[in-house]
């Protein structure tokens, strides 16, 4: 169901939209939305009276602040990027170029990191220019950090043209491009190319204090939230379950979001959770201040035998201090990776990965959220178990990274086989 509402609702000065106007009308209509969470949103229209062209969807949060949801259209006028209001007078649309990159869920991890990388590679028309302090994006680019459902619903976006590029864990790409794993039904999306290894997601075993699991092996017969059917935790957790010998039949599997296991540990009606996230996690974080849970280490011979059969695994570590109450636990990681279309030119996502390494990216990144201080170039490729584009490719090779052969723009022969994983 629509509303008008006036143009103060979301706070466009009426000078702002007077000065963009010229004739344009500027309509807004309130929106419910579901996408992981209840969510509220405003479409923001421009045009000719009459002749109204949705652009752009600007997601409301809890604290009144402006964030893009996604694009319906092109047109001059007002953009909002990273929660920053940008002008662009009188633009013609052929000079602007919108990218979105899907992230996951508002609370997680992905959707801040990808609101930083957005702005960092945009420079929409009439930006300062890169020497004078200004934009050092593509020019006549937006990128749009777009909230989705996360790594699976991402992958099959870009799958379906639906969106540009997102950000994905390593291990559901490497299963979306084999056709293997929690893909063995779907089929192979060898469509799927790699921009940049990002930053670790730890493997967080979360368990109810109390409840006796100290080790893997104690969860037979607890009460155990594997995550949500066909979610890339929900495959790791299966993975690691069968390293120690367990099978779902094993435990009191539950498939459950994050959020609701929780909530249902917190009750005491659950006994633990997977969860793969960048630290730290608010919804662990929250747990912990409470004293109500620990965490479970996943290391000896059996995360080695892991890491030796998928190479999207790596030895990790959550310090001693990331949640309160907890001690330092091993664990194991999966990179979150940047993820496009095959299809998206080569000169385009060879400027966006340059934009990406760029100084100006690095202060945005150091400053803008914990997890943006390990993304760095020397690991860009790590991890990375499918092709890179061509562009980003070309930008590596030209800064001279050592680069796998693996990392081919082609498809690797024995990533498009019979899917099996290795």
């Amino acid at each position: 169901m629509a509303h008008e509402l006036s143009n103060r609702a979301l706070g466009f000065p009426r000078i702002l939209l007077r000065k963009l106007g010229l004739g344009l009308e500027i309509r807004l209509r309130y929106i419910t939305a579901r996408l992981q969470d209840p969510i509220q949103q405003f479409a923001l229209t421009l045009g000719a009276p009459g002749k109204a062209v949705p652009v752009i969807q600007v997601r409301k949060n809890d604290g009144g602040s402006r964030l893009l949801r996604g694009i319906r259209g092109r047109s001059g006028g007002v953009l909002l990027a990273a929660g920053v209001l940008l002008t662009s007078l009188a633009v013609p649309a052929q000079d602007l170029q919108f990218f979105r990159v899907g992230t996951g869920s508002s609370s997680g991890t992905y959707f801040p990191i990808g609101g930083i990388i957005a702005s960092a590679v945009s420079n929409p028309p009439g930006s300062r220019e890169c020497s004078r302090g200004g934009s050092c994006g593509v020019p006549g680019l937006i990128a749009i950090a777009q909230s989705t459902h996360g790594s699976v619903a991402n992958v099959m976006a870009i799958a379906e043209g639906t969106l540009e590029s997102g950000f994905s864990q390593a291990d559901v790409a490497y299963w979306a491009y084999t056709g293997s794993g929690i893909f063995e039904q779907k089929g192979a999306i060898e469509s799927l190319r790699a921009i940049a290894n990002l930053y670790p997601e730890s493997i967080h075993l979360v368990v109810r204090r109390g409840s006796g699991i100290r080790k893997v092996a104690d969860l037979k017969g607890k009460r155990i939230s594997l995550d949500r059917e066909g979610s890339g935790t929900r495959g790791d957790a299966l993975l690691i379950l069968a390293a120690h010998g367990l099978t779902p039949d094993d435990i009191e599997a539950e498939s459950i979001s994050v959020g609701a296991a929780a909530d249902k540990l917190r009750s005491g009606d659950l006994d633990g959770f997977f969860f793969i996230v960048g630290t730290p996690a608010n919804a662990v974080s929250a747990l912990a201040e409470d004293n109500l849970i620990t965490l479970v280490p996943i290391d000896g011979p059996e995360a080695d035998a892991l890491r030796k059969a998928y190479p999207f695994f790596a030895a990790d570590s959550i310090s001693s201090g990331t949640y309160l109450n907890v001690p330092q636990t091993q664990t194991l990681s999966v990179g979150a990776q940047w993820l496009v279309s095959a299809d998206v030119p080569e000169e385009l996502v060879y400027r966006i990965t340059k934009a990406l390494w760029h100084d100006t990216t690095r202060r945005l990144l150091d400053t803008g959220h914990p997890k943006g201080r390990q993304i760095l170039l020397e690991t860009s490729l790590n991890g990375i178990g499918i092709p890179l584009h061509p562009g980003a490719l070309r930008y590596y090779e030209e800064s001279g990274l050592a680069l796998p052969g693996t990392l081919s723009s082609e498809p690797a022969e024995t990533l498009s086989g019979s899917g099996e994983t290795q």
